[in-house]
Formats: C-alpha cells, sequence, structure tokens
C-alpha cells in the first residue's frame, strides 16, 4: 500500500512571507526611490491620458451596469467615472498600459511595474474618500508613492531570476501578485491575512502569453494588466473578510504552483527586497514601443537624418542589418502580415520602418491608416534580426542593464552607412540627465490633451514639487484630473 499523504497543514511558503515581511515591515527612506516614483507616478498616469484618445481604450471603461456612481468610490483620472475599487482599479490600469507607453523592467521576465499604479491609486483613493465620510484623516501621496516603490520591487526582484515567458505565462501574474501585497497592506490586513492574500493571487489561473505573440497577438495585452490589477484589489478584499489562504501554495507536490506552472522550480532570487527596482527602472520617454526595440528606434531616427542629409530615400536601402540582444528577437523578430496595432508594437522591423521613412514613432503609427504605406512592409522585407552574445550579457549584467540595438544600412549602389549602435535608451538610468526634462514634457503634453489650461496648470503645479505632492491627500490629487 502506498503510504497515506500528510494532512497537516504546513507553514506558509518562503517567498510568501518575505514578501508580506517587506510589505509591513520595510522602511522607503531612499530619496531616489521616491523621487523616482513621483515621476512615475507623473508619467504613467500621462499614458492614460493619451490612451483616452483611442475609442478602443474607452470601449472597455466605466461602470459595469452603465451609469452606476459609487459614493466615496475611486475616481478615474482623465474622465467623469467614480467607480467601486476592484472596476476602478481596471479603468486606470486599462488605459495606462494601453499604449505600451508606461515604465519597463528588463531581466529573466519582463514587464511594466507601474501597471501597479491601477490598483494602488484606485485603492487609496476609495480609501481616502471613505475617511473623510467617517471624519478620519485621508491618505496621502506619499503613502501611494510608497506602496509603487514597493509594487516595483516585489515585480522587479522576482523577474530578476524567473522566466515566466518561457513556460508561457504572461508577465502580468507579477502585477497580481504584487498588487495584492500592497493593496493588502493598504487595507490593513494583518500579517496571516496578506500571507492569505498572496496564496490567494498564485492560487489563481494565470494568463497565458497566448495575446501577445503571432499568429494571436492581440488587443487583451492592453488591457491584460488592469485585469491583473483589479484582480488583486478583488483577492485582497476577500482576505480582509477571514477567508483562508493556502500557505503551500507554491511547493505543495503536484497541485502546487511550481509543479503545475514552473516546471517543478523554485524561484530564485538574486537580492533581497528594498528599493532597487524602483531606482533603475526604464521610461519609455520618446517612443511607444516594445522596449526591447527602443534602441533600435533611436538608431532609425538618427538613420532617419543621415538618409535625407545623403539625399537618399528608403527605395534605395537593399539590406538592414538589426545586430540585437537574444530577447528582443524571442520577442518581436516578427515576419509576415501585421493584423491590428497590437501586433505592430511589437515587431521590431516595423518600430524601425517607420522612423526611418518618418523620423517619428507615436501611438497612431501603429494605426491602420500609416500600417497601409506599402513602403513599411517593403522595408521590413529587407531586415535581419542577428543575436549579438554580448549584447545579451550586457542586458542581463545587473551593473549595466543595457538594451542595445545596432543598425547597418546597405544601399542598391553597393554603399553603406556606418553602424548606428545605441546601447542605453533616453529612459535608462545612466541618462536620467537627459531623460527626465523630456519625461516632464511628455506629462505636459499629456495634461494638455485632455484638461484646459487652467487645469494643466494646476496639476503640474503640484506633480512637479516633490515635498507639496507627498503631503497632499490622494482624494484632492486625484480630483485634479476629473472632467
Amino acid at each position: 500500500m502506498s503510504a497515506p499523504i500528510s494532512n497537516v497543514r504546513p507553514a506558509p511558503d518562503d517567498v510568501l512571507v518575505a514578501i508580506a515581511d517587506y510589505v509591513l515591515d520595510f522602511s522607503i527612506d531612499s530619496t531616489l526611490a521616491l523621487e523616482t516614483a513621483r515621476h512615475c507616478l507623473i508619467d504613467t498616469l500621462g499614458c492614460g491620458l493619451e490612451a483616452l484618445t483611442y475609442p478602443a481604450c474607452t470601449k472597455l471603461m466605466g461602470p459595469i451596469v452603465p451609469g452606476t456612481i459609487v459614493p466615496n468610490g475611486a475616481k478615474v483620472p482623465g474622465t467623469s467615472f467614480q467607480l467601486d475599487p476592484v472596476q476602478a482599479a481596471f479603468n486606470i490600469g486599462a488605459m495606462i498600459r494601453w499604449l505600451d507607453f508606461n515604465d519597463t523592467w528588463l531581466a529573466a521576465e519582463w514587464g511594466h511595474p507601474s501597471d501597479n499604479l491601477g490598483g494602488i491609486l484606485a485603492t487609496a483613493d476609495w480609501l481616502s474618500r471613505t475617511a473623510i465620510a467617517a471624519g478620519k484623516k485621508p491618505l496621502t501621496i506619499k503613502d501611494v508613492l510608497i506602496a509603487m516603490v514597493k509594487a516595483h520591487e516585489i515585480q522587479g526582484c522576482i523577474a530578476l531570476e524567473n522566466s515566466f515567458n518561457k513556460v508561457g505565462l504572461d508577465h502580468v501574474l507579477l502585477v497580481k501578485l504584487a498588487s495584492t501585497a500592497v493593496v493588502g497592506q493598504m487595507i490593513g490586513l494583518t500579517r496571516n491575512e496578506l500571507i492569505n492574500a498572496i496564496s490567494l493571487a498564485l492560487v489563481d489561473g494565470q494568463a497565458l502569453r497566448t495575446y501577445r505573440h503571432a499568429p494571436n497577438t492581440g488587443s487583451r495585452k492592453s488591457w491584460a494588466a488592469g485585469d491583473a490589477t483589479s484582480r488583486a484589489v478583488r483577492l485582497a478584499l476577500i482576505a480582509k473578510t477571514g477567508e483562508m489562504g493556502y500557505p503551500s501554495v507554491l511547493t505543495a507536490k503536484t497541485w502546487g504552483f511550481y509543479d503545475v506552472l514552473f516546471k517543478g522550480n523554485a524561484f530564485q532570487f538574486q537580492r533581497p527586497y528594498g528599493s532597487y527596482v524602483m531606482e533603475n527602472v526604464l521610461f519609455k520617454i520618446s517612443f511607444p514601443a516594445e522596449f526591447h526595440s527602443q534602441t533600435a528606434v533611436e538608431a532609425a531616427v538618427t538613420l532617419h537624418a543621415q538618409l535625407r542629409a545623403a539625399g537618399k530615400t528608403v527605395d534605395d536601402i537593399s539590406k538592414i542589418t538589426i545586430r540585437t540582444h537574444e530577447a528582443a528577437i524571442r520577442i518581436i523578430d516578427k515576419q509576415g502580415p501585421l493584423h491590428n496595432p497590437a501586433d505592430r508594437d511589437h515587431c521590431i522591423q516595423y518600430m524601425i520602418a517607420v522612423p526611418l521613412i518618418f523620423g517619428r514613432l507615436t501611438a497612431a503609427d501603429y494605426e491602420d491608416e500609416v500600417a497601409q504605406d506599402p513602403r513599411i512592409d517593403a522595408l521590413r522585407d529587407k531586415m535581419i534580426c542577428v543575436e549579438d552574445p554580448q549584447f545579451t550579457k550586457d542586458y542581463h549584467d545587473p551593473e549595466k542593464r543595457s538594451i542595445a540595438n545596432a543598425l547597418t544600412v546597405e544601399f542598391n549602389d553597393g554603399s553603406t552607412f556606418d553602424e548606428v549602435i545605441v546601447e542605453y535608451p533616453i529612459g535608462h538610468k545612466r541618462r536620467r540627465a537627459d531623460g527626465i526634462p523630456l519625461l516632464v514634457e511628455k506629462f505636459r503634453t499629456n495634461l494638455a490633451r485632455r484638461f484646459p489650461v487652467k487645469q494643466q496648470q494646476a496639476i503640474l503645479d503640484v506633480s512637479l514639487d516633490q515635498a507639496r505632492l507627498e503631503a497632499m491627500p490622494v482624494n484632492e490629487y486625484v480630483d485634479l484630473y476629473v472632467i
């Protein structure tokens, strides 16, 4: 006879405990992390405001039942919606991710840690309005910034050594996990309740990467993070009722996450949780493009100017060699027809062709009107991607974290341009001095898409002042964005 299976309930998995203890006990005292979080906050909200100009995004927004307004609910920036925190988290999460223009973290797994702002801001706003209604103090934006730093850290530190894409899972799994942890702390979960909530996030079904890859690439990749961060709020609220958790959700033989979804491997960790990820996060400043292509787009803009100076056009090009890193080849090296904007913004050849032709790459350049230009696909057919092992090595080096691309253009007459190489994009930590002024200008531009001048200025006055913003009640700051 086989031995009976033990029904002794185990202690919680170490990974769950480490996340809970970090969220509850670690003090964020890094000035750099909080300053970067402020820049992340305004950039992320700005990305959402730009997304509101796209009907494909706005059709998904609003309450589940049209016309519903939730008393003391969370308000959705750039709109007139006031919703329950779960639906508000979906709305905010979807709009900030829609155009693939918010921050990025690249490692064994990649992702966009500011996706967590959907759950963080919705919860903080709802808690603040509820507190005021009860005669209590609201949360401040500093509370939001601290939650952002911690969510970035959880998502990013797990991503450093653990590739979910290699087992077919989407990185929004980490958004759900990180959002559940920080939202759980915000709503006042006890340590045991928080561990339960984190376990619920892991025992959940996880999103497949199907919607990010040919031949199924589609618009769910633009709202998947909204779905994940809103689910996190729901799970945290469930845990607050006293609902039980699952202590060996990761390690349980046969039925745990590791055996079912991670090929039996345990998570590996490079460093303890602190504030490293926020301090080193990558901003998408110049181009709404999948981040592994950002430096390639910069190089293509440079080559566009060289073409004009030499009196040449893209029709004169016979071949383009893209020297790149392994992750770019695996994710965005794409041949054949591109069916929609979500398909195009994950194709390195498309993201190079547009700036070579026009000298720009904007969100509108992924739409059908631009994509119909026959020169784009003609150029794509002339491109080849080649991995440079040193680029791949530097990509994974924690001291470099480069995202290098190099372009060589050959012409029909046999001549060539010198290779144009860009190792670090403008949003990299190594280029903060150049990047932050441009990030602020990006924010100004996005405010102007949605608000009259007086309202823009009111938002800017507080958003660009670290001390004043940190002290501001969350509900008052969100009210600045209401239409």
